[in-house]
């Protein structure tokens, strides 16, 4: 893992190094781990699809390591680091303890296994130290996230399917929840196939907010930067409680039609770009067996 952040602009690490320390004071973490960032100027750079794509907010995606024995709930620990380094740059932030973030080394589970190589570790209290991660097995990678991404992708797109039958039904609420449901599942499997991994939480903001770096189109979905924009988010985002059980939810025609076409395009987008992410994940196989095979050539010879 890399501790040097020499490669890194100047403007990012002046601000990842006021995050570290409103991160310490607030929940005094294990290790602090930036394993991805999006947004103008950033390496990942919100996924550039094209020459005119539009300019994503700068953001940063944090690993919070908690101590042993720290018995706070991880969405505790979530919530009160987003919150607090709001003041100074967007974050993502996930949460696991020493033990986890071990574990899943030692496995050479895809996303660790990537982080251990390309991740930057920002803070190291040093009680623990991280194992070396054991090598990915790319080709079981892809066909698991496939797999995975298949699954959840078709509940998905069913749940979409069931939400226009209610819209036909004029049942307007329960479309909503249904749609809630498709995203809920198509920003998982989104997931799955580039992370092998998925955060247990069906905030809707969260998951949309992990797969930011994955694609320009995908963070400006819902883009959530007027007024408009934000109450049609945020009635979506309340429709998995809201629109069940409260009887003042309420959305009209219009912004129920805007909500469908916009889960639909949610859906085309993660077929295009999953798809796309199985054919590198075969082709970064195909390379590692390569290289392998070389190797074990000069060594023969």
């Amino acid at each position: 893992m890399r501790t040097n952040m020499d490669s890194l602009p100047a403007v990012d690490r002046r601000q990842l190094q006021a995050l570290v320390r409103v991160i310490i004071k607030a929940v005094r973490p294990e290790k602090i781990i930036l394993y991805g960032f999006y947004g103008a100027g950033s390496p990942d750079g919100g996924s550039a699809d094209g020459p005119h794509d539009p300019i994503l907010p700068k953001g940063y995606d944090l690993l919070v390591v908690t101590r042993r024995g720290d018995h706070r709930y991880d969405h505790e620990i979530q919530d009160v680091t987003e919150n607090r380094c709001r003041v100074h740059a967007a974050v993502t932030v996930l949460v696991h303890d020493i033990d986890h973030v071990n574990q899943r080394l030692s496995e050479g589970q895809y996303f660790f296994s990537l982080m251990s190589r390309e991740a930057f570790l920002l803070y190291d209290a040093g009680g623990v130290p991280l194992r070396e991660a054991a090598p990915p097995d790319l080709v079981s990678i892809r066909l698991t996230a496939q797999k995975d991404f298949e699954r959840w992708s078709r509940q998905a797109h069913a749940f979409f399917n069931s939400a226009l039958f209610n819209v036909q039904q004029q049942e307007p609420r329960l479309a909503v929840f249904l749609l809630h449901q498709a995203a809920e599942h198509i920003y998982q499997a989104i997931l799955l196939a580039f992370m092998g991994y998925k955060p247990c939480t069906h905030n809707l903001d969260k998951l949309r907010r992990y797969t930011h770096r994955f694609s320009v189109e995908l963070a400006f979905l819902f883009p959530r930067d007027g007024a408009g924009e934000d109450r049609l988010f945020k009635l979506l985002l309340q429709s998995y409680v809201d629109a069940r059980y409260k009887e003042d939810y309420h959305i009209t025609e219009n912004e129920l039609q805007q909500l469908t076409q916009r889960i639909d395009k949610l859906l085309s987008i993660a077929d295009r770009i999953c798809h796309n992410r199985f054919i590198s994940l075969e082709k970064m196989a195909a390379a590692s067996a390569g290289r392998r095979t070389q190797e074990g050539a000069r060594a023969g010879g």
